[in-house]
């Protein structure tokens, strides 16, 4: 790992001017990451216009606050309407939503932030720091070895997941079902798409998941006898030490 490199990208990123574009940035992705649905990666095709005037470096910096403040955005939704808008904010809805029922949206929004915060300064220097021989490892892994790589993936995770890992993998099963529907990328031919145009492209795990979250909310609703639950305010947002 080469220090100075290091340095010289600090001093880079910790100028005025990258700053700006940093807190921009992720202002921007935040605001429009809330929205269910679009998830970082549409969020980055909405604003890249934004940085077609900046310096390289600039717009690499105010890219990449984008793509973060997307990715804390969508866990918003996820706490606050039981919706997530991309793949990582599944597991937050599960327990942030719930907070935020009981009058604690504020602490799961902090906790949602705090997470992102160190999960993303965390990785980054991983990344940075493992990228180059995580790189000649994995071309130097065959074909059999990704498949035997992603079985002992998914068998981990059912045996792993809390309760019977039967209902588990049976879960995983159907998820790599879903996973099949589409065009078949080596030969180019459909795949379990019975005839229907719409699933050539495959089912893609953002509008499942949001369908699946929403229906789950309309159905608790008609059950409720049309006073679905609501949330009881915002309080005080900075979580307790029992929280963290």
């Amino acid at each position: 790992m080469d220090i100075a490199a290091w340095a010289a990208g600090f001093a880079l990123a910790m100028t005025p001017e990258n700053l700006a574009l940093c807190f921009l940035g992720a202002l921007l992705g935040t605001l429009v990451g809330v929205l269910p649905g679009i998830g970082p990666a549409a969020t980055l095709a909405l604003l890249l216009p934004l940085t077609f005037a900046l310096e390289p470096a600039g717009a690499l910096i105010m890219l990449a606050a984008i793509y973060y403040g997307a990715q804390y955005g969508g866990s918003t939704s996820s706490i606050l309407l039981n919706l997530p808008g991309e793949c990582s904010g599944v597991v937050t809805a599960m327990d942030g939503h719930k907070m935020a029922l009981m009058g604690r949206a504020g602490p799961a929004l902090a906790v949602a932030a705090l997470a992102s915060l160190f999960a993303g300064l965390l990785t980054a220097a991983l990344i940075a720091t493992i990228a180059m021989p995580l790189a000649s490892m994995t071309t130097a892994i065959a074909p059999a070895g990704l498949v035997g790589l992603i079985a002992l993936g998914l068998f981990a995770a059912a045996v792993m997941s809390p309760g019977p890992a039967v209902p588990a993998l049976a879960l995983i099963l159907i998820g790599a079902g879903l996973g099949l529907v589409g065009t078949d990328l080596a030969g180019g031919q459909p795949r379990f798409t019975f005839g229907i145009p719409e699933l050539r492209d495959g089912i893609g795990f953002v509008p499942l998941v949001m369908g699946i979250f929403g229906l789950a909310e309309i159905i608790r609703a008609l059950e409720t006898s049309g006073r679905p639950e609501t949330i009881r305010g915002v309080r005080w947002p900075w979580p307790s030490r029992a929280d963290l």
